[in-house]
């Protein structure tokens, strides 16, 4: 009887390790928008964690983050000192703040975020992530701005 039972889930467990392991999707991708008096350019950079030059002079003072966390995820680099600060405009676009206005050099940004309705705890109440553009609630990412 053990035999049989000894038997019976080494046959459940080998066929298992033999699949090879799922292949992670890669970094999530950062959409950011950099707004310097009427002017502005975007950006679209994968959160890898590397420096992405923005080739750009504007002085920046508003970055608009629709899609991502940026204002704890990710770095700003600029040639002086900076203070930024997180905002939210009136139809929920999630914004980060650059005092005094100045150029970006680069952009770097790491990690994963969780979309708006997604699972911010899972089944078992374990954390998933920061939410990408809103806020947690009742184990799900809401948006800033309820849609009514």
């Amino acid at each position: 009887m053990k035999l049989t039972v000894l038997l019976t889930s080494i046959s459940f467990i080998l066929p298992s390790i033999s699949h090879p392991l799922e292949e992670r999707d890669g970094p999530q991708t950062v959409h950011l928008t950099f707004h310097g008096g009427p002017a502005s350019y975007e950006m679209t950079i994968p959160a890898d964690g590397q420096v992405y030059p923005t080739n750009n002079d504007i002085a920046v003072n508003i970055i608009d983050a629709p899609d991502y966390n940026a204002l704890s995820q990710c770095t700003f680099y600029t040639n002086g000192e900076k203070a930024l600060v997180g905002g939210i405009t009136p139809q929920g676009l999630q914004q980060v703040i650059i005092g005094p206005p100045q150029p970006v050099t680069g952009v770097s940004c790491l990690g994963i975020c969780v979309p708006v309705y997604g699972e911010c705890y899972d089944l078992n109440e374990q954390y998933v992530g920061p939410c990408c553009n809103g806020f947690c609630a009742a184990t799900r990412c809401r948006p800033w701005i309820q849609p009514y």
